[in-house]
């Protein structure tokens, strides 16, 4: 028989067991792949469960069905990286994806670290985001917590210096402050994002107490949170396009650049720029003029014109 009962995952206890994401994000890779996706005859009405079977995928990466099937059920001991690679070949994996299921079959043995320890910004960093001037520059730490951020930062998103500590945190924003589902145009692909990149985090560090904590969260507070983690998808974005509605200047078409830093690889420089001569760039400019008071006075405008 080709499929078993789903591993418990104790999401309302925020538990992220190493086995069980390693089973759910192999089961989920080859569900979404058809037999046509990959040169395979599709025998119709005789097949039983969505996407590829686990002996076709045993089949494409040259490994024995036994062999497959312990490490879907979760087992990843003592494999190889040629076999992650055959069966990442074969689940047709993205770059993030591979290096996802590299870190949950072959997790890092890491001194583990006190739990209470904050994550550090440089001094030089800091002053970096203050001399952006005219470019909202945020830098995005572990969990998608919001290390440091620039005073344009402050005027385009909200000045996160008045909320405590824990919640400068882009998942708790994006999920719990309904005032973010406004501000960005797509809301579901803003929420995607977190959740992808949340999950590269836990793929990388399952025993993080903090990470295990905003999950069960999340997963309790938000419907939405629930429905996006159980896809089990995973990416690192690097650059696109951000719209916004903000709440002052109305839409904003802003250029997102991210940077790995290179002695703090799990930190990300984000800048948001607009095209020269633009009017998202001339909206940039009246935002600069009202510094961090910008979304707070758009907001007390939003909440008269709703009263």
């Amino acid at each position: 028989m080709d499929e078993y009962p789903e591993p418990v995952h104790e999401l309302a206890a925020g538990a992220l067991d190493p086995r069980a994401e390693l089973s759910e994000f192999l089961r989920t890779r080859r569900a979404r792949l058809k037999p046509e996706d990959v040169g395979l005859p599709d025998y119709g009405r005789y097949r039983r469960v969505p996407g590829l079977r686990r002996e076709e995928l045993a089949q494409l990466a040259g490994v024995s069905v036994a062999y497959y099937t312990r490490l879907e059920q979760g087992n990843g001991r003592h494999v190889s990286a040629e076999v992650l690679d055959a069966i990442a070949r074969a689940l047709r994996l993205s770059d993030a994806e591979h290096a996802h299921l590299t870190h949950l079959a072959k997790p890092k043995q890491q001194k583990k670290k006190p739990a209470s320890r904050a994550q550090q910004v440089r001094g030089p960093l800091r002053t970096l985001l203050d001399t952006m001037d005219g470019v909202p520059a945020i830098l995005v730490g572990r969990r998608s917590d919001i290390l440091a951020w620039n005073r344009m930062a402050a005027a385009v998103f909200g000045d996160w210096a008045e909320l405590p500590a824990r919640e400068q945190n882009w998942a708790r924003l994006v999920f719990l402050r309904p005032e973010y589902r406004d501000l960005f145009v797509d809301w579901e692909h803003k929420a995607s994002d977190v959740v992808s990149q949340l999950r590269m985090d836990a793929g990388s560090h399952p025993d993080d107490p903090r990470l295990s904590a905003l999950v069960g969260e999340l997963s309790v507070k938000s419907e939405e949170f629930r429905r996006l983690w159980a896809t089990h998808d995973v990416k690192e974005r690097c650059h696109g396009i951000q719209r916004l509605h903000h709440p002052l200047v109305g839409e904003l078409d802003l250029r997102l650049e991210s940077f790995h830093q290179a002695d703090a690889h799990e930190q990300m420089l984000v800048t948001y720029h607009a095209e020269p001569n633009s009017p998202s760039a001339e909206a940039l400019r009246l935002l600069a003029n009202w510094g961090a008071d910008a979304t707070r006075a758009g907001t007390d405008t939003s909440s008269a014109r709703t009263a």
